[in-house]
């Protein structure tokens, strides 16, 4: 495990269902500290407050959900991913990508859930708007599969395009440790790669079956 000093030192600009808990074990391991996710905003559900703000009106004080934490990936931080790469100019940025027709599926099949059936799942208005929020940012209707590709496409090209390059790493869950650490300058641990959070293991844990 590896020592760093506090702050937000990785942003993950990825959507839900791209790599991101993965992504979120294998930070944790890295930069030995916590890393936010979605997971997290179901312990913190007075966090979508401030997220909400962040959604409506751009940059707010970040440091009042993510000061015990190292990285921010996942929703509702991937979708604020440019106030957060402002408000953290030395973070490193990493972008994590799959074939947008297998995540569509998977989303469809996982996150999507809540947004088709809200009723279903007894949360907090204001995580429906900001998850609401979050998937505008990607396409006025995500539950419709031809939009929800071209905003999947279009959120992709839209970071390569604007990220700046230097702090940028584009990043699939199958290049496992090797990028990860060289980016980040810290030694490839002696563990296997946690690939996780499959549709299967979702579904089982969110009772959808």
């Amino acid at each position: 495990m590896t020592e760093i000093s506090s702050g937000i030192r990785v942003i993950g600009s990825g959507l839900s269902r791209a790599g991101t808990n993965s992504l979120k074990l294998a930070l944790q391991t890295l930069l030995g500290g916590s890393c936010y996710h979605m997971t997290e905003v179901f312990l913190r559900m007075d966090d979508c407050a401030l997220w909400n703000r962040a959604l409506a009106e751009g940059r707010v004080d970040f440091d009042e959900v993510l000061g015990d934490f190292c990285a921010a990936v996942d929703f509702p931080a991937s979708a604020c991913w440019q106030q957060l790469a402002e408000a953290y100019p030395e973070a490193l940025i990493v972008h994590t990508e799959r074939p947008a027709e297998e995540w569509y599926a998977s989303a469809g099949a996982t996150v999507l859930e809540a947004s088709r059936d809200p009723d279903r799942f007894r949360l907090p208005t204001a995580w429906h708007e900001m998850t609401r929020a979050a998937w505008r940012c990607v396409a006025d209707d995500i539950l419709d599969e031809a939009q929800a590709l071209a905003g999947f496409a279009a959120w992709n090209d839209g970071v390569r395009a604007t990220a700046p390059s230097h702090r940028l790493l584009v990043w699939h869950a199958g290049e496992g440790w090797g990028p990860l650490c060289e980016a980040l300058e810290v030694p490839v641990p002696d563990e296997p790669f946690p690939h996780v959070n499959t549709v299967e293991e979702f579904r089982e844990r969110g009772g959808l079956d």
